[in-house]
């Protein structure tokens, strides 16, 4: 009798266990007819943990202005002074690129910093946060093998020691847009001010034009345009940028952007090399020279 009984419960419990759905099952029954689980075919829920019908924002900011919305919300304690921002954004960006050059990791400034970087080599005084640009390969290595690191930085000069967290969104590994909650894919973080850089992968989504790499915000590149990657120097450090840097800056922001030299309260002084600010010339004591075919 027992053993008939164990029998019973062991046909039972297989039973249920066969009744559970599986991977290639995309439909189960319910009394209400027939309901598709989101994440049976989701290869990243399987891999990863991720349902990407409940994506979910990773980075978040304090605010969504020009000043707020260039923190993240961790490590904010208020805005800094623009003194104070200008002084974290230069080292902020000397430790990244010192980081990933040391450890072999491919990646090249973009976007403003790309602009930046072709007028004079530095950041672009207005800007409150950088941007970079990384392969697909290079994203999910630094997931694997990077993510959560605390990186120190000693300044050059000053001795400061500076300490950043290099974080990888969890839905970089989501390729695709999605619901457009994570187009930043990663971020290097100053973790006393909570400025930060944010890193965007490129990937191949168009399997008919292998040429093209785009980021989930819709920005799409030629391969031609970015390799073979150029060496300079940025902010006084090497640096990689895209070899078609100009026609991608123009494609991006226009012609203007290279030739404009009043922008943002501040005036473009080919002389000095530099964007002044209209505070600051307002103190100035002495007039500084003109170039007339900037007029």
């Amino acid at each position: 009798m027992r053993w008939r009984t164990l029998v019973a419960l062991v046909f039972a419990l297989w039973s249920a266990v066969a009744a559970l759905p599986s991977p290639d099952d995309a439909k189960t029954q319910s009394a209400h007819g027939v309901y598709t689980d989101p994440t049976l075919k989701d290869p990243l829920w399987w891999k990863y943990g991720l349902n990407a019908t409940a994506e979910y924002k990773y980075f978040h900011e304090p605010g969504r202005d020009d000043i707020l919305g260039h923190y993240d919300s961790r490590y904010f304690t208020g805005p800094v002074d623009d003194a104070e921002r200008a002084d974290v954004l230069t080292h902020m960006i000397r430790a990244y690129l010192d980081f990933f050059s040391e450890n072999g990791l491919e990646t090249w400034i973009a976007h403003g910093t790309l602009l930046g970087w072709w007028w004079n080599g530095k950041i672009l005084p207005w800007d409150w946060d950088m941007d970079t640009q990384v392969p697909d390969t290079t994203l999910a290595y630094l997931a694997d093998n990077y993510n959560q690191t605390i990186i120190t930085y000693i300044s050059t000069g000053t001795g400061k020691k500076r300490d950043y967290i290099l974080d990888i969104n969890p839905w970089s590994r989501q390729r695709e847009r999605g619901q457009g909650h994570n187009i930043i894919d990663a971020r290097w973080i100053d973790i006393y001010t909570g400025l930060y850089i944010d890193i965007t992968g490129l990937s191949q989504l168009e399997p008919d034009h292998l040429d093209i790499w785009q980021c989930k915000n819709f920005h799409k590149y030629r391969l031609k345009d970015i390799y073979p990657l150029r060496w300079t120097t940025f902010e006084g450090v090497p640096a990689k940028v895209p070899f078609q840097y100009d026609s991608m800056l123009m494609e991006e922001y226009s012609e203007t952007a290279l030739t404009l030299t009043r922008f943002h309260n501040h005036t473009w002084f080919p002389h000095l090399a530099e964007w002044i600010s209209d505070e600051a010339l307002a103190n100035l004591t002495i007039k500084l020279p003109e170039d007339r075919q900037y007029k």
